[in-house]
């Protein structure tokens, strides 16, 4: 409500010199405004209107709805999706969010809906510093204390209605010189009004109030925030709250205060994390990735906006949806390769061991990352990444690296199997169907591409595979030489596939 009067005003300045009528359908209206902005949309007389959940009820008809900008995404549910779709056919929809629902985010990764990212802040603007902090009055005091010696105003949120008020008391009687004032969703309509208002107009230094400022509030001399009992917010709550600070050139801080660590569950502690590490300006996209990956994406048909697919990760998940996307298309024969996992037998260990990554969770979350990365290159991200957060990483990791990189490279020259014997390399191609004279006919025109510095042997007992001599015992060296001959084996197959 408070977000779409802002819109308004803003809107109505924006259009001032412009022949275009600007209506607003808030619970802020008296019941005559509200009917005679419904007769002037009905009858096609206002141009812009601009409301809350408010448009999408039965009895707000449009003459020519032309464009609908759905602002502030997250606070919508299904069904009120599901009633944007009613109003017109072929409409066009614009939504704007800074953190996405895990199926939204999903449906745009899918290419189901289009994106488009914002990832330059406006000018002057700053990083807000974030802290995580166990809940103590002193820190709850300096903060404020240190926004009003510099003319500033705070935010204090306190999500829980029925306790508000012994909020303010507390902070009254720490605070005896500063003015407070309260605001919540049910306070009568006049009463929330007059108060963010007041506070608007700096008739108050501190705006005690609970989740109802996260949507939109704009006011620039507020950089302050404190939020209490940030361990039961979920991640896209405690970044819409963050971005309600910050919006001037002004250093901005926010103050996560928890209860002790071990009173808190471990998916708290992740969000906690994770809104922790991403402090820089246009973050919101990451945070959505990573609030996809804790939340899971939902069901694109049905009516869950998330849910867990942390059993497969969302990698995997996304492949095995494209997979079914094809087959439903029947476009799997024509667009999908035929897939396999090329094995790769290493006289090593390769894992990434308990000491190394301590968490079990976090540790599977790994793995599945590695597994499927598509290319070298996402593995020499991953691999920087792993030594950002975990340190130097031992010789079972870096050997785990190795075996993953090899088997991509194997898959892309179609080779099956890859095997490190005493002193030699030994590849066996993928037999389609058990068909081995086609793999021997694709396998022999791949060694007619490959140069004299490849002497490799081809085999036919006791199954057909190519073998190379490596002299140099030392593991490292017959790794680089095992992918540059499948990378040369790729290079073939893609000239014998264009000579076909």
């Amino acid at each position: 409500t408070i977000l779409a009067q802002q819109h308004f005003q803003t809107f109505s300045n924006r259009f001032a010199e412009f022949p275009a009528q600007v209506e607003v359908l808030s619970r802020f209206r008296t019941r005559k405004e509200i009917d005679a902005a419904l007769a002037n949309v009905a009858a096609g007389r206002t141009d812009v209107v601009i409301g809350t959940h408010r448009l999408l009820t039965k009895d707000v008809v449009f003459k020519d709805l032309g464009l609908l900008v759905v602002d502030e995404e997250q606070r919508f549910g299904v069904k009120h999706k599901e009633r944007i779709k009613q109003l017109r056919a072929n409409l066009d929809v614009l939504t704007l969010t800074a953190t996405p629902i895990p199926r939204t985010l999903d449906m745009a990764m899918l290419g189901i809906k289009d994106l488009s990212l914002v990832n330059v802040p406006p000018a002057n603007r700053l990083p807000i510093e974030t802290e995580i902090v166990a809940f103590n009055k002193t820190t709850i005091r300096n903060a404020i204390m240190r926004e009003l010696d510099r003319d500033g105003q705070v935010y204090f949120v306190h999500n829980r209605v029925q306790s508000i008020d012994t909020m303010r008391a507390m902070l009254e009687d720490l605070l005896p010189e500063v003015r407070f004032c309260v605001g919540h969703g049910q306070m009568p309509d006049g009463q929330l009004e007059k108060v963010m208002l007041d506070f608007m107009h700096r008739r108050y230094d501190v705006l005690i109030s609970t989740m109802i400022i996260e949507s939109g509030l704009d006011i620039p001399n507020v950089n302050t925030m404190i939020v209490s009992r940030a361990d039961t917010f979920g991640l896209a709550q405690l970044y819409q709250l963050r971005g309600r600070i910050g919006r001037s050139h002004r250093q901005a801080y926010a103050y996560l205060l928890t209860p002790p660590a071990f009173d808190m569950t471990p998916v708290a502690k992740k969000r906690l994390y994770t809104i922790g590490e991403f402090t820089d300006l246009g973050s919101g996209f990451k945070i959505a990735m990573r609030d996809l990956e804790i939340r899971g994406a939902g069901n694109i048909l049905g009516k869950e906006q998330s849910g867990h697919i942390a059993t497969v990760g969302y990698e995997l998940y996304n492949k095995l949806l494209e997979e079914a996307i094809l087959e439903l298309k029947h476009q799997e024969q024509a667009v999908a390769p035929e897939r396999f996992e090329t094995r790769v037998d290493l006289p090593f260990n390769a894992l990434l061991p308990e000491s190394y990554i301590e968490d079990p969770g976090e540790r599977m979350n790994q793995y599945r990352r590695l597994l499927n990365a598509r290319d070298s290159e996402e593995l020499h991200v991953l691999r920087s990444e792993m030594r950002d957060r975990f340190g130097s990483m031992p010789q079972d990791a870096v050997m785990l690296f190795h075996l993953v990189e090899i088997q991509k490279l194997g898959q892309a020259a179609q080779i099956a199997r890859v095997e490190f014997t005493n002193r030699r390399l030994v590849l066996h191609p993928f037999t389609k169907d058990g068909d081995e004279a086609a793999a021997g006919r694709r396998l022999v025109s791949q060694l007619q591409h490959l140069g004299p510095e490849w002497p490799v042997e081809l085999e036919s007992t006791p199954s057909l595979r190519i073998a190379l001599s490596q002299k140099n015992t030392e593991m490292s060296v017959r790794i680089d030489q095992t992918r540059a001959l499948l990378k040369e084996l790729t290079m073939a197959l893609e000239k014998v596939s264009a000579a076909v």
